[in-house]
């Protein structure tokens, strides 16, 4: 069976927690990603910061993007998958959780990310149309 590895879109990059949503978008530019994983110090995740997030949790509402931290737009417990992580494993964590992208590691190292087009390359279309009806009915 097909593991996390084999499906993730390699070369992820981290953007630490304390760089600003500025930066955020210009790497997110720069890589051609639309999200980017957050980390603290030790390049420990502490969350995924998305363009939506930018534009809906800091442009939209007055906020100056040079002057907000991407710490201060990351909630909730950070999701990540082992490389060796099958894919049925990984389609349920995302599914569950309605979670889009997935960054995966290795030897706690981030080595890729999982995104929707990475499944749509590697499902099939029953699966693939599964996996969207259940991430989008929340």
């Amino acid at each position: 069976m097909a593991t996390a590895k084999d499906i993730m879109h390699a070369g992820a990059q981290w953007i630490y927690r304390e760089e600003t949503l500025d930066r955020a978008a210009e790497l997110m530019r720069e890589l051609d990603v639309g999200a980017l994983p957050v980390s603290d110090q030790n390049e420990r995740l502490c969350g995924i910061i998305t363009d939506r997030d930018i534009v809906v949790k800091c442009v939209a509402l007055g906020r100056d993007p040079a002057h907000v931290r991407c710490a201060d737009l990351c909630e909730g417990t950070p999701r990540w998958v082992d490389s060796a992580t099958d894919v049925g494993e990984v389609l349920h964590e995302m599914e569950s959780r309605q979670i889009r992208r997935m960054p995966v590691v290795e030897n706690k190292k981030l080595v890729g990310m999982i995104s929707e087009a990475d499944l749509a390359a590697h499902l099939g279309e029953r699966q693939l149309a599964e996996f969207v009806e259940r991430i989008c009915a929340g």
